[in-house]
């Protein structure tokens, strides 16, 4: 019996199902193309159309395809060798595709389709991922990548591409499709067995067809008893869930989804906190933050105790307690980020805590359990830019302290410029507080007009006579404030305080 998933393959982007928005994304990406000249990724679980969207643009464009796929050794030299020639405009007739109008002749153009694009690594594909890099920013043809989770893929190869994700398909509309094929095998049905193979599918569409098949194997029909293959193993991805919990479901379908993530309880956590304040209202979010504050204290006393057991307590507030806090369900699609992990044995995460709680003059659990938390929320991303400077002066910052305090990428122009800028303030507070120390020698000052009576109480300075053995205001700062030890005349709590 041949195999229904090849044998109903979508042949046009029309054919495609479940996907309505995405399927009319990539046809304007295609259409235009000329414009923007870059590489798309379609990313998504496995079994949603996302290669057979692919194939269908092609047909509907008229271009040839150039498929590179995980069966295939996928280095630098072979990238290079198919996909790189393809992709510097020589058809397969030899023809090439140059600039004016042979350039824009869309129908000999040809579609390079890299599958699995998420699992390029190792020895085996050695120096792969930076050729594809090479590939999409040099491309004189349309290039498509595949991918399962889109951030497995290198950041340099996400920001050179464009990104349509392909959602799981729901079983309302995996039915239709099971039913199609069942119409064009001649095979009769009851629906709720179609229905059955949809909920069990959970979002594979390919998968789906491919149990309805096992199912009418050897049959005419199919009833609702046929049907006898468990529900499919498939964790949920974060992106759904988010979706679940922030926007779609209730308190209890929410546990629920937690459980099928394949994520623990810390990380479920960072991740809705993290993306939370992009869907929830001001309201919403003060409701949420206590769940999410409760969520914390649990997952605080599993690092204390190692009794894992608490993880369920953390997930209940993390992610029904938060999905409670909102008012009712919410549309629209929404990019969510990806949070900056760190376990709490991180040696920058040491070293930040060291600091603030040296700089503030509080033990280094406070530092950890109460400041840190609190420039995270009012730093995050680096906003506002002028208050994360600030903090990055007060507790001397590198780029690797910002980008772990405000979750922002270590790299970044964005970090680097603040922690300059960090830098240039931290120099400048020093100049105007150093009262001329550092002009001249100890003992050689030229400017005595300043003390013309010769009592000079800056300490040290042999011209008046003192021999910077005086105790008191007079060692330690000419006007009683003791500068060295607060550099902006306030108390000398250089703590929150010093930046807010």
């Amino acid at each position: 019996m041949a195999d229904w998933t090849e044998r109903y393959r979508p042949s046009t982007l029309s054919e495609v199902r479940g996907n309505d928005k995405a399927r009319d994304a990539f046809a304007d990406w295609a259409r235009s193309w000329d414009d923007h000249r870059e590489a798309v990724i379609l990313h998504g679980s496995p079994g949603v159309g996302k290669t057979s969207a692919a194939h269908a643009l092609a047909s509907d464009m008229g271009w040839e395809t150039v498929e590179l796929n995980a069966s295939d050794q996928r280095t630098a030299d072979v990238i290079e060798r198919f996909a790189g020639r393809a992709a510097r405009n020589a058809t397969l007739g030899g023809s090439a595709a140059g600039g004016g109008a042979a350039g824009r002749d869309t129908a000999s153009r040809q579609l390079v389709i890299l599958d699995e694009a998420d699992n390029i690594h190792g020895n085996y594909d050695r120096g792969g991922a930076s050729a594809i890099t090479k590939l999409v920013k040099e491309s004189g043809q349309p290039i498509v990548l595949i991918a399962n989770e889109f951030y497995d893929i290198s950041r340099g190869l996400r920001n050179a591409c464009q990104d349509i994700e392909f959602r799981d398909v729901s079983a309302r509309s995996i039915v239709p499709v099971l039913r199609d094929v069942c119409r064009k095998e001649g095979i009769e049905f009851e629906p709720d067995a179609l229905q059955r193979i949809a909920e069990r599918n959970r979002g594979d569409l390919r998968g789906a067809i491919n149990d309805l098949q096992a199912a009418c194997e050897g049959r005419s029909s199919i009833a609702v008893e046929d049907v006898v293959t468990a529900d499919r193993d498939k964790a949920m991805g974060i992106f759904p869930f988010l979706d679940a919990v922030l926007k779609e479901e209730s308190a209890e379908e929410s546990l629920r989804s937690a459980y099928a993530v394949d994520e623990t309880p810390d990380d479920l956590t960072k991740w809705i906190e993290d993306n939370m304040l992009s869907v929830y209202d001001p309201a919403e979010a003060t409701r949420a933050y206590d769940f999410l504050a409760n969520a914390d204290v649990w997952l605080g006393r599993v690092r204390a105790s190692q009794n894992y057991t608490y993880w369920r307590y953390a997930t209940d507030n993390a992610a029904a307690g938060v999905a409670a806090a909102r008012d009712g369900t919410k549309g629209g699609w929404t990019r969510y980020g990806r949070p900056q992990f760190w376990p709490s044995s991180d040696s920058t995460a040491d070293e930040v805590v060291g600091r603030i709680a040296e700089t503030s003059g509080c033990s280094v659990a406070t530092a950890r359990r109460e400041v840190l938390p609190f420039l995270s929320a009012i730093t995050h991303h680096c906003k506002p830019r002028e208050l994360t400077v600030a903090m990055a002066a007060a507790y001397d910052l590198d780029e690797a302290g910002v980008a772990f305090v405000t979750g922002s990428g270590e790299s970044t122009n964005k970090v680097e410029s603040i922690v300059e800028d960090a830098r240039e303030r931290r120099e400048e507070r020093m100049a105007d507080n150093a009262d001329g120390a550092f002009v001249g020698g100890r003992g050689t000052r030229d400017d005595d007009t300043a003390d013309p009576a010769g009592d000079d109480l800056s300490g040290g300075d042999a011209s008046d006579g003192h021999t910077g053995d005086e105790v008191g205001p007079t060692d330690a700062d000419a006007d009683g404030d003791d500068d060295d030890a607060d550099a902006d005349g306030d108390d000398g709590q250089a703590g929150l305080s010093d930046f807010v």
